[in-house]
């Protein structure tokens, strides 16, 4: 029995790849009994099944939309559920039979979520693409890298998961209390260019106050700035600065050792060149264990970086359980945080069709045996 703050929320989830079934994932964290929809014959494009944590705390029913019989599965779902997501190209879903008026004219208090690159309109919106594009027009990504680099890429996680995902559980949940207030459900359209944007909110705000220049790699908080940057140790492992605030950066400077040397000052912009030298030349003098001894537990602003494999035993990634071990897998605990309504991990990662038979008696189908029979669904566990 789920006692996260979602416990009882019923979500449906059409599967699809990378921000959907992420922002579907954080909500069954949260304790949503989420029910994805997969198709017969689909390929994982995460790994194995049964390693695809973006399924974890799911359960999986296997509905063939080909089948007569296979779109009104679905909506008999919404019917039940609170929430619908989906990640198709605009129009994919009213095609199958399943699109925003059909489901709610069956639940006109349904939340329908849709999630997008590009958005459900604009010029783009029926082109192919990935958050790599995403970030790229708008901005964001051009402002990745350094002075003499190219942009870098950040992973797919400021375009995908935190332009995409997060924006999409956020619209969902204000969309709820919509719902709950007035009995009407509405379209969510979570598109990662938006969401991308949006996040730059105070970026582009630094920008037209004219303290932040358009170039890359030359800003406070993007490499360009000496106290804000990444220094190699002897080790070839790099330690993280970030001491912004003077009352660190004095804290800082310090530590390193340079307290008595002639530095240029902090906000020299034009001997900010000078200043990294300096700094990098220290570091390199230790080691990644030797400079975290020195800084750990202090206020000068400065972390080792830590590989993925590294992460779990940091004492304080341990001590928080920020990251966890289930079924042999180390992977992320569920977050935020509650005090009243403790969210945690329920089960592994749903396999397709895993769930179909108990999943929709649940949800209130009393003729699971002929929807197997006529082929509607299918029973992943006879696979």
């Amino acid at each position: 029995m789920s006692t996260g703050p979602l416990a009882g929320l019923r979500v449906v989830e059409l599967a699809g790849i990378g921000p959907a079934p992420f922002c579907a994932m954080l909500l069954a964290d949260l304790g949503a009994d989420v029910v994805r929809v997969d198709r017969p014959g689909g390929v994982p494009v995460a790994g194995p099944a049964n390693r695809d944590l973006l399924n974890r705390g799911k359960r999986s029913v296997l509905v063939d939309l080909k089948n007569d019989r296979g779109a009104e599965v679905v909506l008999r779902m919404a019917e039940a559920a609170d929430v619908l997501i989906e990640g198709f190209r605009p129009g994919v879903a009213e095609r199958l039979g399943i699109g925003p008026e059909q489901c709610m004219r069956r639940n006109p208090k349904l939340v329908y979520g849709r999630m997008t690159g590009w958005g459900q309109d604009g010029p783009l919106a029926q082109s192919a693409g990935h958050d790599i594009a995403y970030i790229g027009i708008t901005g964001v990504l051009h402002a990745l890298g350094r002075v003499d680099g190219p942009p870098q890429v950040p992973l797919n996680l400021v375009g995908d998961f935190g332009g995409g995902s997060l924006y999409l559980a956020v619209g969902i949940l204000s969309a709820l209390r919509h719902a709950e207030q007035t009995g009407q459900g509405q379209v969510v359209d979570a598109a990662i260019v938006d969401g991308a944007a949006h996040l730059a909110t105070m970026i582009f705000g630094l920008m037209s106050a004219g303290v932040w220049r358009p170039e890359r790699g030359v800003n406070l908080l993007d490499t360009g700035a000496p106290f804000y940057d990444v220094y190699e140790t002897s080790d070839g492992e790099h330690m993280a600065v970030g001491p912004l605030e003077s009352q660190f950066y004095r804290e800082f400077v310090r530590l390193l050792g340079l307290a008595d040397e002639d530095l240029p000052g902090q906000l020299d912009f034009r001997r900010w060149p000078e200043l990294r030298k300096r700094f990098a030349e220290v570091f390199a003098t230790r080691t990644r264990r030797e400079w975290t001894e020195v800084f750990e537990g202090t206020d000068a602003c400065v972390a080792p970086i830590l590989s993925l494999a590294e992460a779990k035993d940091h004492p304080h990634i341990a001590a928080r359980g920020t990251l966890v071990e289930r079924d042999g897998v180390v992977q992320p605990a569920p977050a935020p945080r509650f005090s009243a309504t403790t969210a945690g991990l329920r089960t592994p990662p749903a396999l397709p069709g895993q769930h179909t038979r108990n999943a929709l008696v649940d949800w209130g189908f009393q003729d699971v045996d002929e929807l197997l029979a006529h082929g509607a669904v299918q029973d992943g566990n006879d696979q």
